[in-house]
């Protein structure tokens, strides 16, 4: 049964939830109390600093957490250093000044300066991160960072059963993970806290509600009674709910207090929603007067949280008027010189624009590629993917396999996860909801601490809810940190057509995936590749999209000898499939298999054509293609994706730049027609490249 309270009390710590009353003092001492204070108005101050920096064209852009002061303390003490992780959104300065965080680091990162520790300036102000105080960097899509938050508790669960948990800090861990009420309109929420539930996981949801998602009204956004995100969240199992005054610190300190407790306890997720205000604009490009009545204003005014808290300290003789002037003096000195000492610092470098898309560490130059001491047996595809997982798992106990239906006895909807939950447990191989941004977001957090998932999404055609996870938060992790952290994910997913499956379970998806800096892409043809470069992706630092054909799972001409279990093959170096001297085609996937049938026919009118499988398409091996071209002369490009803005214009485009002078006649390319891939194999086979098809291409450009 969903727990729900509405709080002005103390935490019981027998049980973790909070009892009827709060003492005058939330049980803090004097110096506590101060230092409330002062990060109260250390907070405020900068972001007062801010925006006369941005008046004077010295700084960007800001958001002000100016109103959920109290709130972000409260949370901010709470947190065990080097043991709880954070994945606070943009409004929580003050949380991250809570943990540590200096105000010369802040104003470095608000001016984008060389010396940022949190994005190197890469990233816009308001993206908290901190390696030091485990704070993952943010992006700036709302939402996504509530997914991550489960994968890193998901991963807290796993280590503290796994038999490397002694040698990993922060088993028994809480993360936190905030958002304004707007953002509680997002899918992925909800996907998270049902996650979190089913799991129960140690993750504290708090919900900053101001009531004004930029300009629209929060009884516009939520549909819970009286708009509220707690009464939206009821019937979820294990899960703490608490609906209190964001404006307090004294009752927020005890509501913070109780759901770390319950978190830490084991008992499952929290959900905090608290009350708070908006004091100054969305941000520094939004006016505020121009879509709220004064009297909102007005009425926010009244419930300043730095007022209401000094007015305790007033009325328990702590603090002074003059003391409190003397006091906010020398914070103002402090942020000031903060600030002119940030201003004076250097900028980024333009050379440094470039780095850290990928890991930089030199650990994929140093594996040693295709050792191999024998053979085994012909395998069929599917099996060698299912091979290289048992024998990755078995070698680190690191990786962590998940998706839907990969348990047994199912074991994938292909097998190629068959029996690997019977071997490893289900703490290792496990079935995720069917919601695909929630596997990738999940395998995101997990990686983040130090695990290396595995995942599988059962359709290329279905990837598309978890597409914002991948471009806009795991190819993105190295970078906008600075290189500070990583999600090197591997993402296994079925692709490709000619088994009859229509329009939903025939696409490929490489052609969008490509655009995505940061992101390893795999397209193997056969099984050794596969098996060669799915251990590979394992090994590596980087995130990884592992695109296996569904129609060569079972082919018996995409079957291979199996390598064994020390053979692993590079990315970015090609396989020439054949030599030849008249054409080359350049290709992957399935039309590796197509082009060399169609290339038989076409040989026995005595051409000699190469083929050319990429194996993966980032990175793309160009030498060996430009090395084929210039002495062939002619080249053609064959994939089964829809022909226009398929990958193969990029190879195309390549070619006609970097071997123009070569060329002996243009740079054709085969490719699907622009139409969706239709059900009955007759319209099917209209659609995608043939053997016929490509024989007819060879043909005409080979007479050319």
């Amino acid at each position: 049964m969903a727990k729900e309270n509405k709080v002005e009390a103390t935490i019981d710590k027998n049980n973790g939830t909070p009892s009827s009353k709060i003492d005058s003092s939330g049980g803090m001492t004097k110096n506590e109390l101060m230092n409330v204070l002062r990060l109260m108005n250390l907070s405020r101050t900068i972001d007062h600093k801010v925006m006369s920096l941005l008046k004077q064209g010295k700084a960007l852009f800001h958001i002000a957490g100016a109103g959920h002061e109290a709130t972000q303390i409260a949370f901010g003490l709470a947190m065990q250093k080097g043991v709880d992780w954070a994945f606070p959104y943009y409004r929580d300065m003050c949380f991250m000044l809570t943990l540590g965080l200096k105000p010369e680091d802040i104003f470095l990162g608000f001016l984008g300066k060389a010396d940022d520790p949190m994005t190197g300036g890469r990233q816009m102000p308001c993206h908290w991160t901190s390696k030091e105080f485990n704070v993952p960097t943010q992006s700036s899509p709302t939402g996504t960072q509530f997914l991550q938050a489960v994968g890193a508790a998901l991963a807290m669960k796993k280590l503290a059963s796994s038999s490397t948990a002694k040698s990993m800090k922060g088993i028994n861990g809480v993360v936190y993970v905030s958002s304004g009420e707007g953002t509680t309109s997002q899918g992925e929420f909800h996907e998270a806290v049902n996650w979190a539930s089913r799991e129960k996981l140690p993750v504290v949801f708090v919900i900053q509600n101001n009531k004004w998602a930029i300009s629209v009204p929060v009884q516009n956004q939520t549909a819970g009674k009286n708009a509220s995100v707690c009464e939206m969240m009821k019937g979820y199992e294990n899960l703490l709910r608490i609906e209190a005054d964001g404006t307090d610190f004294l009752q927020m300190n005890t509501v913070a207090q109780s759901a770390f407790n319950y978190a830490r306890l084991g008992k499952g997720p929290a959900l905090i929603e608290a009350h708070v205000v908006r004091l100054l604009s969305h941000s520094s490009s939004d006016d505020q007067k121009k879509y709220r009545p004064i009297e909102s204003l007005n009425e926010d005014l009244k419930k300043d949280p730095i007022e209401i808290f000094s007015n305790v300290l007033f009325k328990k003789e702590i603090l002074t008027e003059p003391s409190y002037e003397e006091f906010k003096k020398e914070i103002t000195y402090q942020v000031n010189e903060a600030a002119d000492w940030a201003l004076r610092q250097k900028d980024p470098a333009e050379d440094s624009a470039a780095r850290f898309v990928f890991d930089e560490s030199g650990k994929r130059e140093r594996l040693e590629y295709e050792r191999m001491t024998h053979e085994g047996k012909p395998i069929v595809l599917v099996d060698a993917v299912n091979h290289a997982l048992r024998e990755e798992m078995e070698r680190n106990d690191k990786i962590y396999l998940f998706g839907e239906d990969v348990a047994d006895g199912k074991g994938g909807v292909f097998t190629a996860t068959k029996g690997l939950s019977t071997a490893f447990g289900k703490e290792r191989v496990f079935n995720s909801p069917l919601a695909e941004a929630s596997i990738a977001g999940v395998a995101i957090g997990m990686a983040l601490r130090g695990l290396k998932p595995c995942v599988e999404i059962q359709f290329g055609d279905y990837i598309w809810p978890a597409f914002m996870q991948f471009r806009d938060e795991m190819v993105m992790y190295r970078y906008r940190s600075n290189n500070l952290f990583e999600a090197p994910v591997v993402t296994r997913v079925a692709v490709g057509g000619y088994i009859h499956g229509g329009l939903y379970h025939s696409q490929n998806i490489e052609g969008f995936f490509s655009h995505m800096p940061g992101l390893l892409i795999a397209y193997p043809s056969n099984a050794a590749d596969a098996k060669g470069l799915l251990k590979t992706a394992l090994r590596l630092n980087d995130p990884v999209l592992f695109l296996e054909h569904k129609g060569l799972y079972r082919q018996s001409y995409a079957s291979s000898p199996e390598p064994d279990a020390d053979y692993i093959v590079p990315f970015g170096k090609a396989r020439i499939v054949k030599e030849g001297n008249d054409l080359s085609i350049i290709t992957y996937g399935a039309m590796v298999h197509e082009s060399n049938f169609a290339s038989k026919k076409i040989e026995e009118e005595g051409y000699s054509v190469e083929i050319i499988d990429i194996r993966t398409i980032a990175p793309l091996d160009v030498d060996a293609i430009y090395k084929s071209v210039k002495k062939t002369g002619k080249a053609i490009v064959i994939h089964e994706d829809t022909l226009t803005a398929g990958f193969g214009a990029e190879i195309a485009a390549l070619i006609s730049e970097n071997c123009f002078e070569s060329l002996d006649g243009p740079v054709k390319r085969i490719g699907a027609m622009d139409t969706p891939i239709p059900f009955h194999p007759n319209l099917e086979y209209a659609i995608l490249p043939t053997r016929g098809k490509i024989y007819e291409s060879l043909k005409q450009l080979l007479e050319y």
